[in-house]
């Protein structure tokens, strides 16, 4: 079976589209792995082309009543702010369109997904520019989207939290509309070597953070191509 990023046309631009969403800065997890996938990706495609995007340092503003009703009325009604909203949205979507591959930071914060990352949800949900009016199907599928996740703690089965990560269980459902398909990559318990409590934990810190680095390091290559 061939894999999304095999669908790009002939003679065509690979383009990236790679989007940081923490506000821990330096002391990122998922900016380091975003950062490594998008260096990953460049040596797979030494003529590829990069948009970043920055939503942890730029948050776009959250859809307001402005917002709201720009995606109601027709574009020759709208307001001063509807359009400025408008046009924002048809930017984002834009980003999303030339990309044949986008990756995404994922941090998890208070169980859920930082506020900025339900923002550019929010304005990709746009009948017209990314989903059909007619059909409502998505129009932004066939897109390889990567979605690199961190967690201070464990979250999985069996674990005294299993079920409180609603990040990733809720990404895919916020963007079915458009076509956009997430699968993820995660490294979990990142906040072990500064939290006292959880020093035991450290040595399964490093292993999910290894694991995420391997599996990584083994996107776009030739092998991963033909799986």
């Amino acid at each position: 079976m061939c894999s999304t990023n095999q669908l790009w046309k002939v003679n065509e631009v690979a383009h990236l589209l790679h989007i940081d969403s923490s506000i821990r800065g330096d002391g990122s997890v998922s900016r380091k792995l975003t950062a490594r996938a998008a260096a990953v990706w460049r040596a797979a495609h030494p003529g590829g082309t990069v948009t970043y995007r920055d939503l942890g340092r730029d948050p776009l503003p959250h859809l307001d009543a402005a917002g709201g009703m720009a995606r109601i009325l027709p574009r020759d009604q709208h307001t001063a702010a509807e359009a400025e909203s408008w046009a924002l949205t048809e930017l984002l979507i834009s980003e999303v369109k030339e990309a044949d591959t986008i990756v995404l930071g994922l941090p998890l914060y208070n169980f859920g997904a930082p506020s900025s990352v339900k923002a550019w949800v929010d304005h990709l949900i746009a009948p017209g520019l990314a989903i059909d009016l007619e059909t409502h199907t998505g129009l932004l599928s066939g897109r390889d989207f990567v979605v690199l996740a961190s967690r201070g703690g464990g979250y999985g089965a069996g674990t005294p939290r299993e079920g409180w990560d609603h990040a990733e269980p809720w990404l895919p459902h916020g963007l079915a509309a458009t076509g956009l398909e997430p699968r993820f990559i995660a490294a979990e318990l990142t906040l072990a070597e500064v939290t006292p409590a959880m020093a035991e934990l450290i040595p399964l810190a490093a292993k999910s953070l290894a694991a995420a680095e391997q599996e990584i390091d083994g996107l776009w290559s030739p092998a991963s191509a033909l799986a």
